[in-house]
């Protein structure tokens, strides 16, 4: 009766641990989006949140390297059936600059879906120091079926990366919300012929 009993207090005490687990899941996203504002990164991107079709002059940027530049490539990924690509594949900026690139998505299926992305750096390093003031990763999104949307990324590359990077890759893996996770293609193999018993 005594193993019977600690058992019971282990299984509960793993089911404590994975309902924590699952709950850590669904609360980074609120998570993040509190440690933005806290540390007001999206203070300099209010400006985009205007009336569209209004212009807001930029302040002027003083801290802007002229003397470096960077190549930010744009790279895009889809966990599902949509399309979701970046409006240009790379561009050259200098750090402190703020720049804004567009990034393309349609949901393609007959049905409404809810998704999210997910966003990664080459070098590693460079993540440090790539400063995101407005980004559709922030959130997630709801589309209708065929609904087409363009979402920016406004960002700036700190002075203090390291002056051996030249190249950054910016990657996006846009994944659906809640959905299923798309079955590897099965292929259609001939049955082995069955060896001939011996006579």
């Amino acid at each position: 009766m005594h193993l019977k009993g600690e058992n019971v207090k282990m299984v509960r005490k793993l089911g404590v641990i994975v309902l924590c687990m699952f709950a850590f899941g669904y609360a980074l996203v609120p998570i993040y989006r509190a440690i933005c504002e806290m540390t007001g990164i999206n203070v300099l991107a209010l400006g985009d949140r205007q009336i569209p079709g209004a212009t807001a002059k930029a302040p002027d940027n003083t801290q802007v390297d002229l003397s470096r530049t960077i190549t930010v490539e744009f790279d895009a990924n889809s966990r599902g059936p949509w399309h979701f690509k970046p409006a240009k594949n790379s561009l050259q900026v200098h750090p402190g600059e703020l720049t804004t690139v567009m990034y393309e998505f349609q949901n393609v299926q007959n049905r409404t879906m809810s998704a999210q992305a997910i966003p990664s750096y080459a070098p590693a390093q460079a993540g440090a120091h790539f400063n995101k003031l407005e980004c559709f990763c922030f959130s997630q999104y709801t589309l209708a079926p065929g609904e087409k949307k363009q979402w920016p990324v406004v960002f700036v590359i700190d002075n203090k990366l390291s002056k051996d990077v030249s190249t950054i890759t910016l990657s996006y893996t846009f994944f659906e919300v809640g959905g299923k996770t798309p079955a590897a293609p099965v292929t259609s193999a001939a049955p082995l012929a069955q060896p001939a018993p011996d006579a």
